[in-house]
């Protein structure tokens, strides 16, 4: 196959390819619009909500009472709540994103059904806006259009690749199993120790684990660990500290 003569992208179709932008009237969509969320990402998120939430409930209930028996209501009641919220949140962002995903590459399957030869002109236009010569972007667009067209537009248009959609089950199901598995750690530091070394404990463990969890954030980010280490390790801490207070403010005054 050889590219046709009306394949021969104008100037305005190379420069919106260079700014991922439509290439042709009536093709709303532009390509990489979409941010995709990997289960890693969202598990280490999951534990960090986890970790702060319920450290700050049951924290604000020590400070009203060193009753077990309230303070592991409260945090049981926090763990469940917060894993069912993440989950169904989570599922329910990722059920759009891949909704989105899909509805583009139906648009796509239609566009190559419908205007071969403009879809021949925009995927020239793309190569060429990343920096190969007229010739060799019609070229490779016309094989690559020879070999798999919707392969080809999907990737070079989209970079999206249809077996690696938005999985909104596994998504949903990390949130909540590592939120579990991050609320259970104040929830254990507050109730093991003696009354007296609760608070403390639970302090210290909490913001261990949320350093861990921003160098974990951080690595998959690839931002700076120090610095995603300090923000949630300093935030961790004026929150904890703040539920404790109004625990011990309006427990002592209602009690």
């Amino acid at each position: 196959m050889t590219a046709e003569d009306g394949a021969e992208p104008s100037p305005d179709q190379i420069q919106a390819a260079a700014e991922n932008q439509p290439t042709h009237s009536g093709e709303p969509h532009a390509g990489g619009g979409l941010g995709r969320l990997n289960w890693l990402r969202a598990g280490v998120l999951g534990a960090n909500d986890g970790i702060v939430s319920v450290a700050g409930i049951v924290v604000g209930v020590a400070g009203a009472t060193a009753a077990s028996g309230p303070i592991f209501t409260a945090g049981l009641a926090g763990l469940v709540a917060g894993a069912v919220s993440m989950s169904l949140g989570e599922y329910v962002s990722v059920s759009s994103q891949r909704d989105s995903e899909t509805a583009e590459l139906a648009q796509e399957k239609q566009e190559l059904a419908e205007m071969p030869t403009a879809e021949l002109a925009e995927l020239t236009a793309l190569y060429e806006a990343k920096g190969l010569s007229a010739a060799t972007a019609r070229t490779v667009a016309a094989e690559l259009t020879a070999h798999d067209a919707l392969a080809a537009h999907l990737d070079a248009e989209l970079h999206l690749d249809p077996a690696d959609l938005a999985n909104p089950v596994q998504a949903a199901a990390a949130s909540a199993l590592s939120f579990t598995i991050g609320a259970l750690l104040p929830l254990l530091a507050i109730l093991l120790p003696p009354p007296g070394w609760r608070v403390p404990i639970t302090f210290v463990a909490v913001l261990i684990a949320l350093g861990i969890a921003g160098a974990l954030s951080a690595r998959i980010g690839g931002s700076n660990v120090h610095r995603a280490v300090a923000r949630v390790v300093i935030g961790g801490a004026i929150g904890l500290a703040f539920t404790y207070g109004i625990g011990h403010l309006f427990g002592t005054a209602i009690g």
